[in-house]
C-alpha cells in the first residue's frame, strides 16, 4: 500500500489560504491531493499534475468526485502553459514529492526496481520516450559513465559502464534482474545496507525521465508562478535534488549579490523568497512505518515580492 511521505507536514506548510489556488505537481495516487482538498473550502481550487497514465486513471475517479480538483497528463515543468491555457493568474502554493512513487517501485512491469525482474523500461509517462532498456542497447560506453557518475554518483561508472557494454554485445539487457546482476558484478565494493545496483537503477531512471532538467525548469519559472505569499513546498530523495532546491531557496532568500560600496542597507536589500523554517524530514515514528520515507527531506520558501 502507497504511504505518502510528510503528509502532515507538506499540507500545513503548503496551504495558507482555504479559498486558494494550489498545484500538486507529482499527483501519484493523491495521498497529497486529497489531503490538501480536505483544508481547502468550497471556493478553493486544485490542479494536480503527473506524467504517468496511472496516475491519470486515479486522478479521473477524484474529479469526478470533486469539482474543485482537475488533472494534467504531463511534466510539472508545463506549468507555467497549463497555468495559462486555463487562465490562471499565479497560484498560492506549489508542491513537489519529488522521484519515483511506491506504486511505481512495486510494480515489476515498470521496470524501475531490482527486486523483482520486471521488463527493464524505467518510464514514468508509458506512451512515449525511450526506455531504459533502448537506451541502454544504443548509448556510448561514455555517456553511459557519464549518466551513472553524475546522476548517481556512482565511483566506479567507468568500469560499470565498460561491463554493461561488453554485456550488450552479447545478448540485449532487456530485464531489471539481468542489469542488476551486470551492476553488481562489476561493482568491487559494496556499500553496507545498499544493494550495489542502487546507484546505477538511480542515475539511468533520472536520466531517462529527464527529472533534474524538469526540477530546473519548474525552479526557474517558481517565482513567476506564485503569488505575493504563495508557498513552494518541494520533498527531495536524494542529495542531487536537494542540493538544487537548496542553493535555489537560499539564493532568492539573500537577494542579489552587490558590489561593496553600494548604498543600500541590507533591510533594503530585494529578497524574492522567504525560507519558512528549517528543513524537515520524517519522524521516527514515520520512517519505522514507512522506511522510504528515511532520505527525504522537505523544503519549503515563500514569495515576499
Amino acid at each position: 500500500m502507497h504511504e505518502t511521505v510528510l503528509l502532515r507536514e507538506a499540507v500545513e506548510a503548503l496551504v495558507t489560504a482555504h479559498d486558494g489556488v494550489y498545484v500538486d505537481g507529482t499527483f501519484g495516487r493523491g495521498g497529497h491531493s486529497r489531503a490538501i482538498l480536505e483544508h481547502l473550502g468550497p471556493e478553493g481550487q486544485l490542479l494536480a499534475v503527473d506524467k504517468d497514465p496511472a496516475a491519470a486513471a486515479a486522478a479521473a475517479d477524484l474529479a469526478a468526485v470533486d469539482r474543485r480538483f482537475s488533472f494534467f497528463q504531463g511534466s510539472f515543468a508545463a506549468l507555467p502553459g497549463v497555468l495559462s491555457t486555463r487562465g490562471a493568474e499565479g497560484v498560492d502554493g506549489i508542491l513537489l514529492d519529488l522521484g519515483v512513487s511506491s506504486p511505481q517501485l512495486d510494480e515489476p512491469g515498470r521496470g524501475f526496481s531490482f527486486r523483482e525482474d520486471g521488463p527493464l523500461d524505467m518510464r514514468m509517462d508509458t506512451t512515449r520516450g525511450a526506455t531504459a532498456a533502448e537506451w541502454l542497447a544504443d548509448a556510448a560506453e561514455a555517456e553511459i559513465a557519464r549518466v551513472l557518475k553524475e546522476l548517481g554518483e556512482e565511483r566506479f561508472a567507468r568500469r560499470i559502464a565498460g561491463a554493461i557494454v561488453r554485456a550488450r554485445s552479447e545478448a540485449p539487457i532487456e530485464t531489471t534482474g539481468r542489469l542488476a546482476q551486470i551492476v553488481s558484478d562489476a561493482n568491487p565494493r559494496w556499500e553496507k545496507h545498499k544493494h550495489p545496483a542502487t546507484r546505477s537503477f538511480q542515475a539511468i531512471r533520472i536520466w531517462i525521465n529527464g527529472e533534474l532538467e524538469d526540477l530546473r525548469v519548474l525552479l526557474d519559472s517558481a517565482l513567476g508562478l506564485l503569488r505575493v505569499g504563495g508557498r513552494l513546498v518541494i520533498i527531495s530523495f536524494h542529495s542531487l535534488e536537494d542540493r538544487m532546491v537548496k542553493r535555489f531557496m537560499r539564493d532568492l532568500a539573500r537577494g542579489e549579490t552587490l558590489p561593496r560600496g553600494v548604498p543600500i542597507r541590507d533591510s533594503e536589500q530585494p529578497r524574492p523568497l522567504h525560507i519558512v523554517g528549517k528543513a524537515l524530514r520524517a519522524s521516527e515514528a514515520e520512517v519505522a512505518d514507512n522506511p522510504r520515507a528515511r532520505s527525504a527531506i522537505m523544503r519549503t520558501a515563500e514569495r515576499l515580492a
